[in-house]
């Protein structure tokens, strides 16, 4: 399990000023903590979690030796200065569900031929203790056809008695579509031939 190194945060310290310093603003909560504890990490640290991690994932919070059991809630990205600037975490208790994301990744999409893959979801909402979290639901889609269709319902995550997914099974997640160029060219070359 990745393990990211923070530092508790004065409050009197602004976060544009923390990150210009370059460090990365953060907040860790959950029941057993009064309020939260604000957080400043290392800009290469959370560079190294946000390649390696994504949000849902479950990680171990080093917070000035004190180890903590978390979930990465939130990462609060800007594309256009690609830079991270907060990261959210919420401590988990053993034997206690917590809300979270399982980010949807497609394998082999360059392997379709027959249509066009078009993607409806990027994640799966669900509850789960946190020997139970899933970071990630990888999909095969060499084995899709044209008209194919994966709903959540499809996945394993929700035939999984220990995970409660929150996200309606019947919600389409990818599907195999008709490319429009292709129709476009049956429909030219008939209007040629009239």
């Amino acid at each position: 399990m990745n393990t990211l190194k923070a530092q508790k945060r004065d409050m009197a310290t602004k976060a544009k000023r923390l990150r210009r310093e370059g460090f990365v603003t953060g907040n860790l909560f959950g029941k057993q903590i009064e309020g939260s504890i604000l957080l400043k990490i290392e800009k290469k640290e959370a560079e190294r979690i946000q390649r390696e991690c994504m949000k849902g994932s479950q990680i171990m919070l080093d917070v000035e030796g004190k180890s903590y059991d978390v979930l990465i809630k939130e990462m609060d990205y800007d594309p256009m200065k690609r830079v991270i600037l907060e990261m959210d975490f919420q401590e988990l208790v053993k034997g206690e569900k917590v809300h979270s994301v399982a980010e949807i990744v497609l394998h082999n999409k360059d392997k379709e031929v027959e249509g066009v893959l078009e993607q409806s979801l990027e994640e799966v909402s669900y509850k789960a203790t946190p020997e139970h979290l899933v970071d990630k639901i990888d999909i095969d889609c060499s084995t899709l056809r044209l008209g194919d269709c994966i709903k959540v319902g499809d996945l394993d995550i929700a035939k999984d008695k220990d995970v409660e997914v929150l996200t309606h099974l019947d919600t389409v997640v990818v599907s195999v579509l008709a490319p429009h160029n292709a129709e476009a060219t049956d429909e030219e070359e008939t209007a040629e031939e009239a």
